[in-house]
């Protein structure tokens, strides 16, 4: 990611939840508020772009004579909204769940352009909320939310981290996190652009800070993400499309180093969903583009201590 420069990522995650919310049925997640904080100038050029894409996403189908309306729905539902829809609703479900068992502090690291605290607030009696995100993209997200005239909560907090600079536990408790309520984290689109260290840093900060019975929830991609022979083609063109736009992504991991790297730092998987299984759930049965991801994973895990990290 450029330095002082908004997530080119974040932007074209909360474009294809918004084209999903406007004109979908039906709905695998429904980000209805998000397309307000997309500027038309700036929706209007991500779909043009991304139609005239198509030759990029899928070189290998004749799609000369395609409509502009056709190429980008195939862009859309084919390479770049089926993880940021499913993830989104999968973090939501797990939420809610815990929720019930009693949370009362739900971090979302990386929020990017996440509206669950203006599409939830009746939540927001129950738990405080921390959206933890890279201080140009946050400061992006606030001044429009601030254009839209939105009314924030008074228990939101907006926490300005980078999650290379190792910081993000400093910040949070400064931001008036308590570290003797029970938490959920939510950790969406990240650890693809982080380092292996960096990621352990991170499990490690939240079993410092959560106590026994917290959970956090991720995505992240095996390790074969990066060899051509193992994926698809469009794993392949998400990976390249992630280094064009500056925010290369660095991190694939095979089950037992992610399940080994999460036991040292004090978390134990209670769910882990292949590509199959996210396809079983939110996908099944659709008579459109939308599959779920190759290679890509999610994962709630629990913390069960304080260890010394990965």
């Amino acid at each position: 990611m450029e330095k002082n420069k908004a997530s080119f990522t974040a932007i074209v995650s909360a474009f294809g939840r918004a084209y999903h919310a406007l004109y979908e049925e039906p709905k695998i997640f429904n980000d209805y508020l998000v397309r307000q904080l997309i500027q038309d100038e700036e929706f209007n050029n991500i779909s043009k772009h991304m139609a005239e894409g198509i030759k990029f996403f899928n070189s290998d189908q004749a799609y000369q004579g395609t409509d502009e309306k056709s190429a980008l729905e195939w862009v859309i539902q084919n390479q770049i909204a089926p993880t940021p829809l499913a993830r989104s609703r999968y973090a939501e479900d797990m939420l809610e769940n815990a929720i019930k068992l009693g949370v009362k502090q739900y971090v979302i690291l990386g929020a990017g352009f996440d509206t669950f605290v203006f599409r939830r607030p009746e939540l927001l009696n129950e738990t405080r909320v921390f959206e933890v995100d890279y201080p140009a993209t946050q400061e992006l997200k606030l001044n429009r939310i601030d254009a839209l005239e939105w009314e924030k909560n008074a228990s939101v907090k907006y926490v300005p981290v980078d999650f290379s600079e190792n910081n993000f536990k400093e910040a949070l408790l400064d931001s008036g996190y308590n570290p003797n309520e029970l938490s959920f984290f939510s950790w969406l689109g990240v650890t693809y652009y982080l380092n292996r260290e960096e990621i352990c840093n991170i499990f490690k900060d939240i079993t410092s800070i959560a106590p026994q019975g917290s959970a956090i929830v991720f995505d992240y991609p095996d390790a074969d993400v990066f060899n051509p022979e193992k994926t698809s083609k469009r794993v392949q063109a998400m990976v390249g499309m992630a280094k064009m736009s500056g925010e290369p992504m660095k991190t694939g991991y095979e089950y037992v180093d992610l399940e080994s790297d999460l036991e040292k730092s004090g978390l134990l998987i209670y769910e882990h969903l292949s590509p199959t299984e996210i396809e079983e759930r939110y996908f099944k049965g659709r008579n459109d583009y939308y599959h779920a991801f190759e290679n890509i994973n999610y994962a709630l895990a629990v913390v069960q201590n304080k260890n010394s990290g990965c």
